[in-house]
């Protein structure tokens, strides 16, 4: 008899975005008159078109498939030169940070790449992920049997939580205990908060004393605004030895449709075999992408590569000072409504309390029903995400003033 994976067992409930579109479609199915106008601040899906230097570069990568002298088949699996340089360029080596081209891996989403890193792990790392946390951490460490059953509040046995509350301004403590993979996102998301230098290197400090592998997600480093701000782990000495980055075009150039990210291996970086021998995770990552995935289409890739020119970054600017209106517009209403309001400055995320007495899930219905807006439940990160929920900046402008308005209205 074939058998199944038993660890999606474990899993407690739908993953939390497709829980909230279910909510949602249900609502709207059982009000149709209500359904237009129902404004959706949850997912952090962008709304704006891509850039034009974006879509003027993939035009010509068509065209040049229509050619047989410029047609292209299978390209790298780790992606193709140009983008890497680029990257490696643009977002490290003119910010006085060294990273070669080929510690670049192309991918098609940091959301994958965050999962599919463990496919080179071990299955007995003593795991730090933080709490609330962006769920894809959790649930792919379940997924792949590395964590025990979960408990009433919803915390996996194996796993060392990091809470990150209003006390600690959202940014984990490093924990006294060795831990040897810990999961740090920064932009964070869900709460908005950024984390300092100082913050940053005390976790590479802790990292190289316990030689613990930081997973450092920087999908929202563009956000950033804050000049004391680090925009990269690598930014701090010693981070080669002890961290890997993911990032993604996703936020900044719109690429969630069209699917684009990188990931940052430092040929540095070490890990032990089972029995005890340090071997470099660069060449196995390189054997995992060369085996399970065929790469980024070319077209998609120019795409990319087109971002990092002097027209594409001012229009990805101009994306990122849309999204960032829309960030001070909805700060601005919760604050105005008499809520207790964090992140939405360097980050397109709004972390806001729940009125007295209002559970997340509980707001999340008040929202949808009573100001049809659709907002995500903060329990829905972890447990310590109860009490609270985020908002997306990800909108139009129109539609960020009409919630604002719904919002101080409710």
């Amino acid at each position: 008899m074939v058998q199944l994976n038993d660890n999606y067992l474990k899993l407690k409930a739908g993953y939390l975005f497709p829980e909230i579109a279910r909510r949602v479609k249900a609502f709207c199915e059982a009000n149709p008159d209500a359904a237009p106008h129902v404004i959706r601040c949850g997912i952090g899906d962008v709304t704006e078109p891509l850039p034009p230097a974006s879509i003027a570069a993939m035009h010509k990568a068509l065209d040049e498939m229509g050619a047989r002298e410029t047609f292209r088949g299978y390209g790298p699996e780790q992606g193709h030169e140009f983008l890497r340089h680029a990257i490696a360029r643009h977002d490290y080596r003119d910010r006085g940070i060294e990273i070669a081209d080929d510690e670049i891996f192309v991918s098609d989403g940091s959301k994958c790449d965050c999962g599919n890193i463990l496919d080179i792990l071990g299955h007995g790392n003593r795991l730090g992920i933080t709490d609330p946390v962006y769920p894809v951490y959790v649930d792919t460490n379940v997924m792949a049997g590395h964590t025990g059953e979960a408990d009433a509040s919803g915390a996996y046995a194996g796993i060392h939580y990091l809470p990150c509350v209003a006390a600690n301004g959202f940014v984990p403590e490093v924990p006294a205990e060795p831990l040897d993979v810990v999961y740090l996102c920064f932009p964070n998301n869900p709460t908005g908060a950024t984390a300092s230098r100082a913050q940053l290197a005390a976790w590479v400090e802790y990292a190289l004393a316990n030689k613990t592998l930081l997973l450092f997600d920087a999908a929202y480093e563009a956000y950033i605004s804050d000049p004391e701000t680090p925009h990269s782990i690598y930014e701090i000495p010693g981070a080669r030895e002890c961290a890997i980055e993911f990032r993604s075009f996703s936020k900044n150039g719109g690429f969630t449709g069209t699917r684009c990210a990188f990931t940052v291996v430092p040929k540095t970086l070490l890990a032990a075999t089972a029995s005890g021998e340090r071997k470099p995770l660069h060449p196995l990552w390189n054997r995992r992408m060369s085996t399970k995935f065929n790469g980024v289409s070319y077209i998609v890739q120019r795409g990319a590569e087109a971002l990092y020119t002097p027209e594409g970054q001012a229009q990805v600017r101009g994306l990122i000072d849309h999204y960032m209106g829309n960030a001070a517009i909805l700060r601005a209403a919760a604050k105005d409504a008499g809520l207790p309001v964090f992140g939405g400055v360097n980050a397109p995320y709004i972390w806001v309390g729940t009125p007295s007495g209002l559970s997340s899930w509980e707001l999340f219905d008040r929202m949808l029903t009573q100001a049809r807006v659709v907002i995500t439940p903060g329990s829905g990160f972890g447990a310590k995400g109860e009490g609270y929920f985020r908002i997306s900046a990800f909108n139009s402008r129109a539609n960020a003033e009409e919630v604002a308005r719904r919002i101080r209205a409710l």
